[in-house]
């Protein structure tokens, strides 16, 4: 499904759409430029889980975990990673295993890690106006 976003508030809005029907288990994968808004939606994902914390890009990090939800959020930058096997070095598995909602910036380095269930969040600038976003929801029906 395609959605118009106008700023990151919508962004986080239509996040926090998407966590009300994600089960234990789920993989988001982003795909998008620099800048696109993958961050934003993750915010609104962790609000929509439960979380009230502070969210914040793990590109140095590798991954952020948000505990405390109604279930916990793992939030990967895969940027600088080189392939998939790299991420089953950092405990890949691990984490699909643990029951959270795996969000995953820069799925496009690690595409064959991501198993058949996943949930893709495509992310593009308008046109029309640099601020708009279209985001376009597969794998899940939003309510």
């Amino acid at each position: 499904m395609e959605y118009l976003s106008h700023n990151e508030a919508e962004t986080e809005a239509l996040g926090a759409r998407l966590a009300a029907v994600l089960a234990p288990g789920a993989v988001v994968a982003y795909r998008g430029g620099l800048g696109m808004g993958k961050t934003a939606f993750t915010r609104g994902l962790a609000k929509g889980l439960g979380y009230g914390g502070r969210v914040t890009s793990p590109t140095f990090t590798i991954v952020n975990e948000y505990e405390g939800g109604r279930l916990p959020l793992f939030h990967f930058d895969m940027y600088r990673l080189e392939d998939a096997d790299a991420l089953f070095d950092i405990g890949w598995e691990d984490y699909l295993d643990r029951g959270g909602v795996c969000a995953v910036e820069w799925s496009e380095q690690v595409a064959e890690a991501m198993p058949p269930e996943t949930v893709y969040v495509t992310i593009s600038r308008r046109p029309e106006d640099d601020r708009a976003r279209t985001i376009t929801i597969e794998g899940v029906e939003l309510p």
